[in-house]
C-alpha cells in the first residue's frame, strides 16, 4: 500500500476521489490515484474507463497488482483489482 497523496490516494471535487491498495512502489511510480484523476479530468474518460487503463494495463505493465475504490463526482462507484482478490466489507 501507498499512502502518499496522488499515489494511494487522491481526491477532486471536480472528477473522483480514488484509494488504492496493493504494490505500493508501482502505485507510487504510476501515481495511480492522481492518473484515474488526471484521465477523467483532462482526457475527458469515464471512472470506467480510467480504472480500466490505470488497474488493468498500467499496473500491470510494471509487475504491480491491486485494486482500487473509486466514486467520481456524478456518484458511481468503482472497485476494480487485478489480483486474486480484492476483500472489502
Amino acid at each position: 500500500d501507498s499512502p502518499l497523496v496522488g499515489a494511494g490516494c487522491y481526491a477532486n471535487n471536480a472528477s473522483v476521489a480514488v484509494s488504492c491498495t496493493g504494490t505500493g512502489e508501482v502505485c507510487i511510480r504510476t501515481l495511480a490515484a492522481y492518473d484515474i484523476a488526471a484521465l477523467m479530468e483532462f482526457g475527458g474518460l469515464r471512472l470506467a474507463d480510467a480504472w480500466e487503463r490505470v488497474v488493468m494495463e498500467k499496473l500491470p505493465a510494471l509487475g504491480g497488482s491491486g485494486g482500487l475504490i473509486a466514486v467520481d463526482h456524478e456518484g458511481n462507484v468503482a472497485l476494480p483489482f487485478n489480483s486474486e482478490g480484492m476483500y472489502r466489507a
